[in-house]
């Protein structure tokens, strides 16, 4: 297990804010040393309906997401019809979590910005995820609104 995740356990699982913590500096590792793409702000990656692809996230992406919803005063995931992210919002087309926005959203997977990262590109980011996710007692990635919903009512 990597140091800095079992430095945080405790009871044997990562308390809520300490698994928000590491999966923080998870994205903040991500950003500081990013394989190049040409993000152009297009939200394609956004409309799961374009991609065919939906992020998948682990209980502590699912946590940092919820909280980051919570601050901006929702209670509830928002819903779509459209087949767009539930957290981009409707009428500024803006990441209603931004600084909060799971893993797979760091990692483009629309063509404009250059495809998916090569896994091996974020291999190690991903271990460390999958880490939180077992100590906190979770099951693997699961679809963000499913994932995202859950979070928010243990959060509650």
């Amino acid at each position: 297990m990597h140091k800095q995740i079992s430095d945080k356990i405790l009871d044997p699982r990562l308390r809520n804010d300490e698994a928000v913590a590491t999966v923080q500096q998870i994205y903040s590792d991500l950003k500081a040393n990013p394989p190049e793409r040409n993000c152009l702000n297009l939200t394609e990656c956004c409309r799961f309906q374009l991609t065919g692809r939906t992020p998948m996230l682990t209980k502590g992406e699912a946590l940092t997401a919820a909280k980051e919803l919570r601050s901006t005063g929702r209670k509830k995931l928002p819903k779509r019809d459209d087949g767009a992210c539930p957290l981009l919002h409707p009428q500024t087309s803006h990441c209603m979590i931004y600084q909060g926005r799971p893993f797979g959203c760091r990692t483009h997977f629309c063509k404009s910005a250059g495809g998916p990262y090569e896994r091996s590109e974020v291999l190690p980011l991903i271990r460390r995820l999958e880490e939180i996710d077992e100590c906190m007692g979770g099951n693997g990635p699961r679809e963000i609104s499913a994932a995202i919903s859950d979070a928010l009512e243990e959060i509650s």
